[in-house]
């Protein structure tokens, strides 16, 4: 699958989505998905990334690209693992190339990326891309196993997901369709299928704990919350 969209994260900072591939794995035993997309900094910095993940991998380790400066002296691609840390995540650096990117310049190894004098630009580009580009939210919360009750109805796909909550006591995420939610037939799946499932679900990943949103129905815009 593919979709290109473009994000402005905040009024100086732009965090510009890019293409989704998803290409379905060796044996079909999960999916490689990897995310591209560039950033622009307040002061025109330039900087583009990728990054990705595979469904049915053990650990479920993601990879990551930065590339800066193209055609410049200093230009290079920085390269790195990304994976759990606690219930959050953590970063670093490799020597194992993963994407080529139009900003990038030659791969660095993990040596050369610690003892580059804009290491600290590349990772502030990191954390802008892990905040704002929503495909990155879709990737944490594979990486943490995130779970999520949904009701009978939702689980077995006969009927779209409309309300979306992430409860403030608990931190659990609910998935509710047309019907009223029902805690004796509820079922508690990993959050990340229902996105795999149902791709219009990304845009309300990022709700903080007490937070909703409902739409009208399958396509429709998400409100509330978001």
């Amino acid at each position: 699958m593919f979709f290109s969209t473009g994000y402005v994260a905040r009024v100086d900072i732009q965090v510009l989505e890019g293409a989704l591939l998803e290409v379905p794995t060796t044996g079909v035993t999960g999916m490689d998905r990897r995310a591209f997309g560039e950033f622009v900094g307040p002061r025109g910095e330039l900087a583009s990334y990728a990054f990705g993940w595979t469904t049915g991998s053990d650990p479920r380790v993601a990879r990551l690209s930065i590339g800066i400066g193209a055609g410049n002296p200093g230009g290079g691609t920085f390269h790195a693992v990304i994976f759990r840390n606690d219930d959050g995540h953590a970063f670093s650096l490799t020597d194992e190339p993963f994407e080529r990117v139009p900003q990038g310049g030659p791969d660095l190894t993990a040596d050369q990326a610690r003892a580059h004098e804009d290491l600290p630009f590349v990772w502030w580009v990191t954390d802008n891309v892990m905040q704002y580009d929503r495909r990155s939210w879709w990737m944490r919360h594979w990486m943490v196993e995130t779970t999520c009750i949904q009701t009978l109805e939702v689980s077995e796909g006969r009927e779209p997901v409309l309300l979306v909550s992430h409860d403030a006591d608990d931190g659990m995420w609910q998935l509710i369709g047309t019907s009223d939610a029902d805690s004796s037939t509820a079922k508690l799946r990993h959050l990340h299928h229902a996105v795999d499932e149902d791709h219009s679900l990304i845009d309300v990943l990022g709700l903080t704990p007490g937070r909703s949103a409902v739409r009208a129905g399958p396509g429709k815009p998400w409100t509330g919350h978001v």
